[in-house]
């Protein structure tokens, strides 16, 4: 997966006016963490980094102290109503580290006739996987299943250098019934009280 390349301003004032200001000028503050160094505050493009959200887990460069390093968002802060960004903690990765993240599951595929109903009992798969090469989502076939079928963890292909991150057994998907509607009880009674017709 490619890296997105953000420009970082550094962040000087703290506290909601400071944020209000930013976000007024297009910018959303965030944070910088990780390998026990100093959290570094930052400013960054409102626009490119919701373009950038877009893609699951997705792995950011950002110029800090006069290199770029590469980040993943952790946490990120909306508006309830609006939904733009408020604010967003980053986490700071190396190059050939393992990671642990949550992929989305897309299912592909017609399950057998009947009317069952699949239920995603995971919609998205805890994962390891080197930061600077994390997949962005994985695919699973429910072609064919029927009522009582499940695909657990164990079931799903992976990329190459992915691992999971769940017990091998977790149910991912499983197969309902469809439910069949009993008949209304007036219905019923009246079936109940029916008589033969005379002779």
């Amino acid at each position: 997966m490619a890296d997105i390349r953000l420009e970082a301003q550094p962040r000087n004032e703290f506290g909601k006016g400071a944020a209000r200001r930013a976000r007024r000028e297009g910018l959303v503050p965030a944070v910088v963490y990780g390998h026990g160094t100093t959290p570094v505050h930052v400013n960054l493009p409102g626009h490119a980094l919701m373009l950038a959200l877009k893609t699951p887990n997705v792995l950011l460069s950002l110029p800090i102290d006069g290199k770029d390093e590469f980040v993943l968002p952790k946490a990120v802060q909306r508006d309830p109503i609006k939904r733009t960004l408020k604010h967003v903690d980053l986490l700071l990765v190396k190059r050939g580290e393992k990671v642990t993240v949550e992929i989305p599951i897309i299912t592909e595929g017609e399950l057998a006739p009947g009317g069952n109903l699949l239920e995603h009992v995971l919609n998205s798969l805890p994962v390891e996987a080197e930061a600077t090469n994390l997949p962005e989502s994985v695919t699973v076939s429910v072609e064919g299943l029927t009522a009582g079928d499940s695909i657990l963890a164990k079931d799903i292909t992976l990329a190459k250098g992915t691992a999971l991150a769940v017990e091998d057994d977790t149910v991912v998907l499983h197969v309902v019934a469809a439910q069949v509607e009993a008949p209304a009880e007036d219905e019923a009674a009246e079936a109940e009280g029916e008589t033969p017709a005379e002779a």
